[in-house]
């Protein structure tokens, strides 16, 4: 499965380009221009990697970085700086920065970074092949769970996709969108109800009391979290 990368830069042609040549990767990229954007999107979820430059207008990009670490969100962060200043580069390391890029840069050497950061993380739809959790046991490989309460459910392929996205993004919020276009391809509507469908049959599966879930939350008019 592709990977979905978020690039931070208030330069909209430089942003744009970096975009461009994540696309020919085989990545998916999307750009935006300021911090609080930033911050609003990594919320949403489905983010694999962030590309965040240091001069953001609204909010610094080590602002952005100090925010997100502090509310668990782990995702890698590769920092862009035009100052190769010691000093911040120890503060982005510090805030836990997974790497740090002056500019101007080579486009070559940032996609080898890239690449190098995703590749430490495993791919959210893959996932280890069992998942364990509230007395469910899932063998993603056979498309087989068995449940809480000890019976055996055969799951569909499109149930354990959307078991394996949210697992590999635990107690992150993944957006509709994201998981729509995950499920049934980039054509489907982002308001299918065929994805609400698949929600409450894993729940009806998976959770002791549906009405008041543990592990499959829906997050209004964002999308969907999975605790463990």
């Amino acid at each position: 499965m592709s990977r979905w990368v978020l690039v931070a830069e208030d330069e909209r042609q430089l942003g744009e380009m970096i975009c461009d040549n994540l696309t020919l990767e085989s990545y998916h990229a999307e750009h935006v221009l300021t911090g609080p954007r930033a911050l609003e999107r990594m919320a949403k979820g489905g983010i694999d990697l962030l590309i965040l430059d240091v001069m953001l207008p609204g909010m610094n990009g080590f602002d952005v970085l100090q925010r997100l670490r502090a509310r668990g969100d782990r995702t890698p962060v590769l920092i862009l700086s035009a100052r190769a200043d010691d000093q911040d580069r120890i503060r982005g390391l510090e805030l836990q920065a997974d790497d740090y890029l002056t500019k101007p840069f080579n486009l070559r050497e940032l996609l080898l970074r890239v690449d190098a950061l995703l590749r430490r993380q495993p791919a959210p739809a893959a996932g280890d092949d069992v998942l364990a959790f509230g007395g469910n046991r899932v063998d993603f490989r056979a498309m087989r769970a068995v449940t809480h309460s000890g019976d055996t459910a055969e799951l569909t392929a499109t149930e354990t996709k959307l078991l394996k996205l949210l697992s590999g993004h635990a107690g992150t919020v993944v957006s509709r969108r994201v998981v729509v276009e995950h499920l049934f391809g980039s054509n489907a509507p982002t308001t299918t109800r065929t994805l609400d469908n698949v929600v409450l049959r894993l729940r009806k599966l998976l959770e002791p009391d549906q009405g008041s879930p543990r592990h499959l939350h829906t997050v209004r008019g964002v999308g969907f979290r999975f605790e463990l």
